[in-house]
């Protein structure tokens, strides 16, 4: 596959994200336990917060597969033909004709 199309995150980045992603959610629930409501509202918003977080995984998982057959896609498309007499011939060795 093409190098530029494989964008890597650095080791920061992928902290920072699992972390925001616990603050987050730990934040939501924290407020759901201590809400001054009936418990089963309580339940509701919870069952309601666990829904919202399978599905984002869900949407993540299905944009990530997307884009990742889009660039399989455009990296598998040959380029433009080489005009006659070029001197590169592109053959496996790479060699100068």
């Amino acid at each position: 596959m093409n190098g530029l199309l494989q964008i890597k995150s650095t080791t920061a980045f992928f902290v920072q994200a699992i972390l925001s992603f616990v603050v987050s959610l730990s934040a939501v629930a924290l407020g759901i336990v201590y809400l001054p409501a009936p418990m089963w509202i309580r339940a509701f918003l919870a069952l309601g917060m666990l829904y919202v977080t399978t599905s984002t995984f869900t949407l993540a998982k299905c944009v990530r597969d997307r884009q990742e057959a889009g660039a399989a896609a455009q990296a598998a498309t040959p380029g433009p033909a080489l005009p006659p007499g070029a001197p590169y011939t592109g053959d496996a060795a790479g060699a100068w004709s």
